[in-house]
């Protein structure tokens, strides 16, 4: 890929990781509260919370942190390359 091709996706990553973390905090907000029947999670300084109760909670929500990067990451390539005909990672 040519390297103006490669500045013109820099924008697109920059906004896909933003949105990624809106969606994912949104998301991991839900399955939280499902799971554990509180709205907010556990912070790893919160006392009142059990060393498991706060891992597991660190655990799920970079799971579907990852998760959804990944799914914003690889839709946003695509569409970059239907739009240009170029492969943004290569």
């Amino acid at each position: 890929m040519s390297a103006g091709a490669k500045l013109a996706y820099r924008p697109i990553g920059i906004a896909a990781g933003i949105a990624a973390g809106a969606i994912s905090g949104r998301v991991f907000k839900v399955v939280w509260k499902r799971i554990a029947d509180e709205d907010d999670a556990p912070g790893a300084m919160q006392s009142e919370y059990r060393t498991t109760h706060v891992l597991l909670a660190a655990a799920i929500q970079g799971a579907i942190f990852a998760a959804t990067k990944a799914a914003v990451d690889r839709f946003g390539a695509q569409a970059f390359t239907k739009l240009t005909g170029s492969w943004p990672g290569d």
